[in-house]
């Protein structure tokens, strides 16, 4: 047995970290003025809108808080309070209410702790004079919580309600421990490394603007031009553009310029260039009348030296494809791309396509070369939302050709160039599995089969012919499908009654291993009554179940890092109970959506930033699937790049998110065999695992604090090393965070472990993955 100290400078650990928390609510009697209303306390609306008013009406006549709404509303006055993780308190308060009606499952008038949702209060309803209500709680792995005064709640409300005295008591506090003891001889069921799975949706940026290299927005004229949702310009006047609806090269029209001795064109700003990169690309074109020329221009900076002309003269009358290329000698983010033509008569323009010419197969070679740091063993592809509209027929064929569309879930353009056979070679490039989910929404059982034999059906097959046609004669072999996503909620076009989803559920899955008996199927899940339903009825129709989760920004640093592994855990949980009442065979879970999700849209639609705390989190949820390994067989970070994205990238630059980051750390350094810790109350995350070959355990630490840390780490059943490697993100900041361009300010480090039986050192604010060589 190795004893070792995980040495800090934090001197907490008899005392507690807790001791030195700030406690009490903030301005609790609302006497205190700042800009208007009480210090300390904010307004929130969470369903229609109630009227707040800060009101000298209080039990002693003096300042309290209020809330009113005549059609109905679900809204609070909130504030933030640090408290003791691992701690016991008394939430009280007064509250007065005149003609307070509940509507639509709300509760009334109440205090409760928003992160804790069984805390609650009593609710006041009809008209009371001031009554004082209480609600006693446990912090569990929080170090802040959001208090809310709250009118409606779940459901709205009608009337008036007042609060005032508000007072957080604490009854007591569990000593911090900040010990472990690892017991490497009692090793579990295998992490399957599927769990460090990613998923990608046509949503935002996630493929346009971040995998796929097309630099040219609406490159197929879905919009056309000038009108505000396009982001192409006419130049010239009245006329200079007509849209023709006859026989369109692609989509429903295609633009026309008339050219009559005047400049006339299309122009589209906004385009990223590199100095040094060379650009190339293709135009589809046909010119009528007396047209001398059409020119094509990529202009980085004003002046001849800032622009480049392809200059197109041997014209034809029918659509043909016409090769642009340009070498940039400056950088912009600005750059402008130009069409215009010269002479007398029309030129009817079908597509246009602009790439880097270090694109591979279409695809950014900056954003691969980060995916295969990331190196992710499966992607789940291509929704999400998007699939339950998407006819899979519109992605394959010639890609100037393929049609465009209204994205059916999202805002803007689906341009269908990325489809089932890009997605393919995707796959192939980065030595990952794919994971396709068929549409169960407003498509039929027909179509999936047909998607299906597309992808792994003999070239002799009707299917497997038409994709040999496509240039792929191999069939993909594609081993992981889904049927449908998130079938249980309204928001998710042809969403039906669960008894109805069942049935179709069935009948996708039985046509399909009809088709290929070889296919593990992922049926729809939700913890829930939609969970237990399907188990019960499709369990012999599915190899998993899905689920999936989001969570938002959390108060505290511990609190908000905590929530990922809550939510992990949770969903065990929930499974080990539906695993205890069934008969059958345990069915495993593929976490398929997991994420953050919260913020600013900085990189396009859903486009959040990520910062160190979020990178921690990360990690702790990966904790907590080492720890419930015989429960999860496939996780699937949501999504990628750009939304709510593991990587950002702008038109020329990227970069790996500190969430990307994090998975990449446990990707590449973590253990598959998992073995037993024991940890105490502890603001720390510790998980532990052999290698693969067990010739080196490995111990993963989230120090969500901003003190260094001390662990006393007793290792049983097996005799470690005290010389080892560490890999550490670290930062003094919760809020750091990697953009595009700049260097990165959040960055894996290894680092030498030497005599670890005097010390291993826990930064703060840090991720760390110890290996320790069997002795």
């Amino acid at each position: 047995m190795l004893t070792l100290t995980l040495t800090a400078s934090l001197l907490s650990v008899a005392t507690g970290l807790v001791a030195q928390a700030p406690e009490g609510l903030p301005n609790p009697g609302f006497e205190e003025r700042s800009e208007g209303g009480p210090a300390g306390w904010h307004t929130r609306n969470w369903q229609q809108s109630g009227v707040f008013t800060h009101v000298q009406e209080g039990r002693g006549g003096g300042w309290c808080v209020r809330i009113e709404s005549t059609g109905g509303a679900d809204a609070t006055w909130s504030a933030v309070v640090p408290v003791r993780p691992f701690a016991r308190y008394r939430l009280s308060g007064w509250i007065r209410t005149e003609d307070l009606v509940p509507m639509a499952g709300g509760a009334g008038a109440l205090l409760n702790v928003h992160e804790i949702q069984t805390v609650r209060t009593e609710a006041l309803t009809g008209t009371q004079d001031w009554t004082r209500v209480e609600a006693v709680f446990e912090t569990g792995r929080r170090d802040s919580i959001l208090v809310n005064c709250l009118y409606g709640g779940w459901g709205l409300a009608t009337g008036t309600a007042w609060y005032d005295d508000l007072e957080l008591e604490l009854l007591g506090a569990s000593p911090l421990s900040l010990s472990a003891t690892i017991h490497a001889d009692e090793v579990g069921a295998p992490v399957s490394e599927l769990v460090y799975g990613q998923f990608i949706e046509h949503l935002g940026r996630c493929i346009y603007g971040g995998i796929w290299a097309e630099m040219v927005e609406d490159r197929k004229f879905f919009y056309p031009p000038g009108e505000a949702e396009s982001p192409w310009r006419v130049l010239g006047g009245d006329g200079a553009l007509t849209m023709a609806t006859d026989a369109p090269f692609v989509g429903e029209h295609d633009p026309v310029l008339q050219v009559s001795g005047e400049p006339v064109g299309l122009i589209q700003e906004g385009l990223g260039v590199v100095e040094g990169k060379r650009y190339e690309g293709r135009i589809v074109l046909a010119a009528s009348g007396g047209v001398e020329a059409v020119s094509v221009t990529l202009a980085w900076a004003p002046g001849r030296e800032g622009r480049q002309t392809v200059r197109l003269t041997d014209l034809s009358s029918e659509m043909s494809v016409y090769p642009l290329r340009f070498d940039a000698t400056g950088a912009s983010r600005e750059a402008r791309l130009e069409i215009t033509a010269q002479g007398e008569g029309a030129v009817r323009i079908g597509a246009l396509s602009l790439m880097p010419s270090d694109n591979v197969r279409g695809m950014r070679a900056d954003t691969l070369a980060l995916l295969k740091e990331l190196d992710s063993p499966i992607y789940r592809w291509p929704g999400g939302n998007f699939v339950s509209g998407y006819d899979w027929r519109d992605g394959i064929g010639d890609r100037d050709r393929r049609p465009p569309r209204k994205n059916p879930a999202w805002s803007g353009i689906e341009h269908n160039d990325f489809g089932l056979d890009e997605f393919m070679a995707f796959c192939r490039e980065l030595g990952t599995e794919p994971y396709i989910v068929v549409n169960s929404g407003l498509g039929g059982v027909e179509a999936a089969v047909d998607e299906l034999l597309y992808a792994n059906a003999p070239a002799d097959t009707p299917m497997g012919r038409e994709r040999a046609q496509n240039g792929h004669r191999e069939p993909y072999g594609v081993v992981w499908w889904g049927i449908g996503n998130e079938m249980y909620g309204n928001w998710q076009l042809g969403h039906m009654p669960l008894s109805d989803y069942v049935r179709k559920h069935n009948e996708f899955a039985e046509a399909m291993r009809a088709a290929d008996p070889s296919i593990k199927l992922i049926g729809v899940g939700a913890v829930g009554e939609w969970t237990a339903t399907m188990l019960a009825e499709c369990s012999d129709h599915m190899d998993a179940i899905s689920e999936h989760f989001y969570r938002q920004e959390g108060s505290g640093l511990l609190g908000h890092v905590s929530q990922l592994p809550e939510s992990v855990a949770s969903i065990a949980a929930a499974h080990r109970q539906y695993r205890a009442q069934a008969e059958g065979p345990d069915m495993p879970v593929a976490l398929d959506e997991w994420n953050y999700w919260y913020g600013p849209h900085v990189f396009g639609e859903l486009g959040t930033r990520y910062f160190l705390k979020d990178g921690l989190g990360v990690a702790a949820a990966l904790n907590e699937f080492v720890r419930q390994s015989d429960i999860y067989v496939m996780a699937n970070y949501a999504q990628t790049v750009n939304v709510i994205g593991a990587i950002k990238t702008t038109t020329t630059d990227a970069a790996m998110e500190t969430t990307g980051l994090a998975l990449q750390l446990y990707r590449q350094r973590m253990g598959s065999l998992p073995v037993a810790v024991e940890v105490g109350e502890s603001p720390l995350d510790v998980a532990a695992a052999w290698n693969a070959d067990r010739s080196a355990l490995t111990i993963a630490v989230v120090n969500a604090s901003e003190e260094a840390q001390v662990l006393d780490l007793r290792i049983e059943g097996a005799r470690v090393s005290g010389r080892g490697r560490a890999w550490v993100i670290a930062g003094d900041d919760p809020m750091l965070y990697n953009d595009p361009g700049q260097p990165p300010r959040v960055a894996i480090e290894e680092r030498a472990v030497e005599r670890a039986h005097r010390g291993l050192t826990l930064d703060p604010i840090s991720v760390s993955i110890f290996e320790l060589p069997v002795r």
